[in-house]
């Protein structure tokens, strides 16, 4: 198996194939990030006696520029990893590369490739691609919305030519109209494909995850590969880090916030509403709560100090 390095851009392709894993023979391309660059690429490849089938590509999530490239070359039958950008980095330390360019950064990735083998990406079904782009343009007009309330807010507040208080109640009456009918078109899409209406369903069973929840959520799941819940909130960066060594450090266990910061904001209303509405999230907090109320009182909370001897 060879392993091609890919720094991704939004213009280019920073590429470096590793032929030697011993020496670190390499050979180097940049390609612009279309789909002609993929099949250049392939080309540029084939010349190096590398064919598709034995190629393994190894790539960073960086927002949604990787993607065209992802999908053309799994099409082409070349196995494609999508890697966390904080490891490569991390890895690169390890490596001792200070430098930071795109050239340097396609061979760490490559390296990374040769050694941990990462898994092979899965490119998610059609209608999961459909469903996460919908959910993007919803979120993004949610945001315009409620920049444009908040407008409304301040020029309520202040003396504000009318001309300008009707402008913005037009674009707040056009932004709620598009977010009805995007919603809309969620709905119709989801009830479509009885993959995604079976699962929505599912969600929307657990008492506080509602269509909003819901939607986020089928579109993480049915674009990556989960084999178990502990994956799914591994990647979702809901996993705890802790932060211990010997009796000098004793940090307290955090959020590793490694995955979609959005689905996070998502899913923390959705637990606050929880804390209300469902009966296991409410028992397992009234739990959590005692244990560190009695953990206070007995001077195991990191205070150096039961409860008592503070206060007596």
């Amino acid at each position: 198996m060879f392993y091609l390095g890919m720094d991704v851009a939004k213009a280019k392709l920073d590429c470096c194939l590793l032929l030697d894993e011993t020496s670190g023979k390499r050979k180097t391309k940049a390609i612009s990030n279309s789909k002609s660059g993929i099949v250049g690429l392939l080309a540029w490849v084939a010349k190096q006696n590398v064919s598709p089938d034995v190629l393994h590509v190894v790539m960073e999530g960086t927002g949604v520029y990787h993607e065209q490239a992802a999908l053309a070359l799994a099409d082409a039958g070349v196995t494609v990893s999508i890697v966390n950008p904080a490891q490569v980095k991390d890895f690169g330390r390890g490596l001792a590369v200070r430098t930071k360019t795109d050239g340097v950064d396609s061979f760490v990735l490559a390296r990374y490739g040769a050694l941990l083998k990462p898994k092979t990406w899965m490119p998610p079904a059609p209608e999961a691609r459909i469903l996460q782009a919908l959910l993007a343009r919803r979120a993004a007009i949610a945001q315009d919305l409620q920049r444009e309330r908040n407008r409304q807010e301040k020029a309520d507040a202040t003396d504000t030519p009318g001309r300008i208080q009707q402008s913005l109640a037009d674009s707040i009456g056009f932004l709620v109209r598009q977010l009805e009918q995007l919603q809309q078109v969620i709905d119709e899409h989801i009830d479509k494909h009885p993959g995604l209406q079976k699962d929505m369903a599912l969600l929307q069973s657990i008492p506080a995850v509602g269509p909003q929840v819901g939607g986020n959520m089928l579109s993480v799941m049915h674009s990556h590969n989960f084999n178990s819940a502990e994956q799914l909130a591994a990647y979702l960066g809901l996993v705890p880090v802790e932060r211990q060594s010997g009796s000098s450090v004793l940090g307290r266990a955090r959020l590793s916030k490694a995955g979609p910061a959005r689905i996070r904001a998502v899913l923390y209303m959705a637990a606050i509403a929880a804390t209300r509405c469902n009966p296991h999230v409410k028992t397992k907090l009234n739990s959590h709560m005692s244990t560190i109320t009695q953990k206070t009182l007995d001077g195991e909370d990191g205070t150096g100090g039961g409860f008592w001897q503070s206060t007596g």
